[in-house]
């Protein structure tokens, strides 16, 4: 079953197309991932589906509610984490989740469980300016999860975090998935997407270039190599498809000369870029 639904989906701003008609459908309990650089129309598409930008042409449909007509019964539905932190840093961070679970309207006890669940409740009575980054970004998924969602919108998670605190961010988000809620994420970190994501969806000036899982795109898209290292310090680069190249490492393991075996296989990234002629960092 399907709780994210778009179809020619598009949205403009003083004429320039940020979001250009596109169509993607994210499953329960799916990891979606929405790759691209900075100005691809990320957080665009995250602002249609939450129901805070209006399309300007086009369908979209999130756990069952079209995200124009029906905008304030989805809320209930959703969570939502946004890039920047936006939190009440001389609140505790307990009282910030208390003050979201009345806003809405949800049982209190939610708080406890949801600051043992992101690792704060031990820092759940100082005051928010005393958290580190990795904390902050823990507590606002908390506060995204009060009111028990089915999907959580994540934009650019673990942008600025160190490796850590990403990780943290990471195994939540899986965890949240084993749980059956739908995460559907942005990022420029194509390595983060690879762990994270069933699929994930290339989107370039506000086109879907490409969709499929990470190992179906590096199939269709890039060759499958080995790394040889060799017991005198050498290294070769293998083509798996070519017998040639098949017969001679068959040779070197049999004659010894191979240390170790390393996949040199195309990253996300590289791939995005063949794709796209764009980095992600532009």
């Amino acid at each position: 079953m399907n709780t994210i639904e778009t179809n020619s989906l598009n949205r403009s701003f003083n004429g320039r197309e940020a979001v250009r008609g596109i169509s993607f459908a994210v499953a329960e309990g799916e990891i979606f991932g929405l790759l691209g650089p900075n100005g691809a129309g990320k957080t665009t598409t995250i602002r249609m589906l939450t129901g805070q930008l209006r399309p300007t042409s086009g369908e979209a449909c999130v756990a069952g509610y079209d995200v124009v007509r029906q905008r304030q019964a989805l809320k209930s539905q959703i969570g939502v984490v946004f890039e920047y932190q936006n939190l009440y840093e001389r609140m505790t961070g307990r009282d910030n989740l208390l003050l979201a679970a009345r806003l809405f309207g949800c049982d209190t006890r939610r708080v406890a469980e949801m600051l043992e669940k992101v690792g704060l409740q031990e820092r759940a009575g100082e005051p928010i300016r005393s958290y580190s980054n990795g904390m902050k970004q823990r507590l606002l998924i908390a506060r995204a999860l009060i009111h028990d969602p089915r999907i959580l919108f994540l934009d650019e998670p673990t942008k600025g975090l160190d490796p850590a605190a990403s990780r943290q961010i990471r195994s939540l988000v899986k965890d949240l998935a084993g749980r059956g809620v739908t995460v559907l994420l942005t990022t420029h970190y194509m390595e983060e997407a690879d762990q994270l994501c069933q699929r994930v969806a290339f989107l370039c000036d506000g086109r879907i270039v490409a969709l499929d899982t990470s190992q179906n795109l590096k199939v269709a898209h890039g060759q499958r190599l080995v790394r040889a290292v060799f017991r005198d310090g050498g290294e070769r680069t293998v083509r798996l498809d070519d017998p040639a190249d098949g017969r001679q490492l068959g040779e070197w393991a049999a004659q010894g000369e191979i240390v170790t075996l390393h996949s040199a296989e195309a990253t996300l990234e590289e791939i995005f870029i063949q794709l796209t002629g764009k980095g992600l960092a532009e």
